[in-house]
C-alpha cells in the first residue's frame, strides 16, 4: 500500500470518527434529554463555530483529493504542516473537553483515539514527506 493511500484511510478514519465525537454529542436528545449548556448558547451567535466546524472538515476533504491527484515535494510539505495543525486542535480538544463539567469519559476516550489517529497520520505524512527526499537521490 503506498503512502498515499495510507493517508487517505487515515484521514477517512479521522473524518468518521470526528462525525461520531459529533452524533455522540446529539445522541440524549434521542433520549428526551436537553443537550445545551445553560445560559452558554442562549444569546451567542454561533455562526463562528458553525463556520469553523466547516472548515475543519472540509480541509482534510480537501486534502483526500488533492492527495489523489498530487504527489509534489510542495504538497507533501503543506500536507504535513496540515497533519500537525489538526494534532495540536485535538490536543487542545481533549485537554478542553476536561475542562467541561460533569466530563463525558465516552467522549474523551474517543477524543484520545482521534489524537492517536493524528499521530500516526503526521507520522506517515513524515515518512511520505522523507521518500521524496529518496526517490529524489535514486532518479
Amino acid at each position: 500500500m503506498s503512502y498515499q493511500e495510507k493517508i487517505i484511510a487515515l484521514w477517512t478514519v479521522f473524518l468518521l470518527g470526528t462525525l461520531f465525537h459529533t452524533q455522540l454529542g446529539l445522541m440524549p436528545l434521542f433520549h428526551g434529554q436537553d443537550i445545551a449548556i445553560t445560559d452558554v448558547h442562549n444569546t451567542t451567535n454561533i455562526a463562528y463555530i458553525l463556520w469553523g466546524m466547516l472548515g475543519f472538515f472540509i480541509l482534510p476533504m480537501f486534502a483526500i483529493i488533492v492527495l489523489a491527484f498530487n504527489d509534489s515535494k510542495r504538497y507533501r510539505v503543506i500536507h504535513f504542516g496540515l497533519t500537525i495543525f489538526y494534532t495540536f486542535l485535538n490536543f487542545l480538544h481533549v485537554v478542553l473537553d476536561l475542562t467541561v463539567t460533569p466530563i463525558a469519559w465516552y467522549q474523551i476516550a474517543l477524543m484520545v483515539v482521534l489524537l492517536f489517529i493524528g499521530l500516526l497520520l503526521n507520522v506517515v505524512s513524515w515518512q511520505w514527506l522523507k521518500a521524496y527526499n529518496h526517490y529524489q537521490k535514486l532518479a
